[in-house]
């Protein structure tokens, strides 16, 4: 099959390309630039603005699927992700491809639950959520008005690969080389993490096996779902030493929310981290069967490794703390 990749600079979106590589695919890299950081096989670089519908229709030509890696900045979203969505659903019309789209928690409001799964209630409790239930409404008419298939796999906060901006490395893991971890929450909850080697492995099956699915399909992706507890005795385990352990002050980003837009955006998400949450993956593996997933331990360890932290050669022998009885992997 021919991938067109949208956004394939992104951190989804690359990880997104390599596996469809991995599996023998083409791929039709496409970014504003026409460039694109290491990517080894069958690609075809391109470039378009994704807010010109006649340049991302020109860019996805010859394409199976395409894959929506589209992410504005933060604080743009009110004015790109829409228009960008509806630009997508006409090159996809364009060429008769199907759509292959990266969901998020934030459809499911203040009150997400854990357990979360593809039938569990949507509420627009901010902009975020407001503009994704809309992506995911607009994609749910096309389908059912011109057919044009949409597959939508949910997940949570993202981690692993080199590429930054996620919270574990812009936040998490600042200050590990100096022997501590940070966590932005309550440390007894529980939250959901997608480990993006897994995550993306998931898309290239799922690319493969969409004819097999209605024209709208959505799956939630579980990942790993970890208290903050769970995640500091994991993380000692993967680097081997001790780390200390500390909740992370917002303080600083408050401070800056009035003269910096993108965090003041962020600053709205921030109950994530006190509510516990996670997602629900059993109908991905009536689908699927098997998911990739690989064990909390080994993800965390390589994670670090990508981010250039060093992991002792032998982490098992280390003394760490025991992890909390708050899920891990919950299913």
């Amino acid at each position: 099959m021919r991938i067109a990749v949208l956004g394939a600079n992104g951190r989804v979106a690359h990880a997104v390309a390599r596996a469809f590589l991995g599996h023998g695919h083409q791929v039709i890299a496409i970014t504003r630039s026409g460039r694109c950081r290491d990517l080894v096989g069958k690609v075809d670089y391109r470039a378009a603005d994704a807010m010109v519908e006649g340049e991302l229709i020109a860019a996805t030509r010859g394409a199976d699927i395409i894959f929506n890696g589209l992410n504005p900045l933060y604080h743009q979203w009110p004015i790109y992700a829409l228009p960008m969505a509806r630009n997508v659903m006409a090159a996809a019309r364009a060429h008769g491809a199907r759509h292959l789209f990266i969901g998020n928690v934030y459809n499911y409001g203040y009150r997400m639950p854990v357990g979360a799964d593809e039938k569990t209630a949507f509420s627009p409790d901010t902009e975020h959520a407001r503009i994704r239930i809309a992506m995911e409404t607009l994609f749910a008419e096309e389908a059912e008005r011109s057919g044009v298939q949409t597959v939508i796999l949910r997940a949570g906060d993202f981690y692993g690969t080199v590429a930054k901006g996620a919270w574990f490395d812009q936040a998490m893991i600042t200050r590990i080389r100096k022997g501590v971890l940070l966590w932005p929450g309550e440390m007894d909850i529980a939250h959901a993490f997608a480990y993006l080697p897994d995550l993306a492995e998931t898309f290239a099956r799922l690319g493969e096996r969409m004819a097999e699915l209605p024209a709208f399909e959505t799956f939630n992706f579980e990942g790993h779902t970890l208290s903050g507890h769970a995640f500091h005795a994991l993380t000692e385990k993967a680097v081997g030493r001790p780390l200390t352990f500390k909740r992370m002050s917002w303080l600083p980003m408050r401070l800056a929310a009035p003269f910096m837009p993108v965090v003041k955006a962020l600053l709205t998400m921030t109950y994530l981290w006190r509510q516990p949450h996670s997602l629900d993956d059993a109908k991905l593996r009536r689908f699927l069967g098997a998911i990739p997933r690989t064990e909390p331990v080994d993800a965390i360890r390589q994670a670090l490794i990508d981010q250039g932290v060093t992991v002792a050669a032998d982490a098992k022998t280390a003394r760490v703390s025991e992890p909390s009885p708050v899920l891990q992997g919950m299913r």
